[in-house]
């Protein structure tokens, strides 16, 4: 069983299409029995860190999520999803995030691309390369829709980057955690291929 976290995450029911495109039936749940017995968990999200922060400490689903991470389930976070696995956002001073990941997520400064959020179609070059990617070619393109971007910590993790304005860390692996700036709902066959993939793990 593939579970879906909810905690009103905007982009909830688009993964969930996405994963019956593939022949899956995710289950969309903020059980904790549930989401303990689930074989893969993904965490999506779109909005503000320090809102989605509330609500999952509101839910009481932090030491829920923790708990799955450290039995070794393949856990896939998306967009906002990916920052809240980190340590904390300049979006929402003083909010903690999850904690699973060590780095900061970081506001996307102005630069060559003045438009902020960042929103559309940008090529991934590989650090190296993730199981998550396997069968994607390098410069793919993939769908993004953000204001705020990670900085790891720990450099090892990078399996993908981006430029915009700054370069950024668009996908990290560490283990069992998988996770990913942009959107592969909204990603073509390119995000097609990543979900299949994570179904695979």
């Amino acid at each position: 069983m593939i579970a879906i976290i909810d905690y009103d995450a905007g982009n909830m029911l688009s993964v969930a299409k996405a994963m019956r495109h593939l022949g899956m039936e995710p289950v969309i749940t903020r059980d904790a029995d549930t989401l303990r017995k689930a074989d893969k968990v993904i965490l999506p999200g779109v909005g503000a860190f320090g809102d989605a922060m509330d609500k999952l400490n509101g839910y009481g689903l932090v030491p829920v999520i923790r708990k799955i991470i450290d039995d070794g389930k393949p856990f896939f976070g998306i967009c906002l999803g990916l920052q809240l696995l980190f340590e904390e956002s300049e979006e929402s001073p003083g909010v903690a995030g999850i904690g699973a990941l060590k780095g900061k997520i970081k506001k996307i400064p102005v630069g060559e691309y003045k438009k902020i959020p960042h929103m559309g179609w940008n090529s991934l070059s590989f650090p190296r390369r993730g199981k998550l990617f396997d069968g994607i070619s390098e410069d793919a393109y993939v769908y993004f829709v953000h204001s705020y971007y990670l900085e790891a910590a720990d450099r090892d993790i990078v399996v993908a980057t981006t430029q915009y304005n700054v370069s950024i860390d668009a996908s990290v692996e560490s283990r069992n955690v998988f996770a990913c700036q942009f959107h592969p709902e909204k990603s073509g066959t390119v995000g097609l291929k990543m979900l299949e993939n994570f179904i695979g793990f």
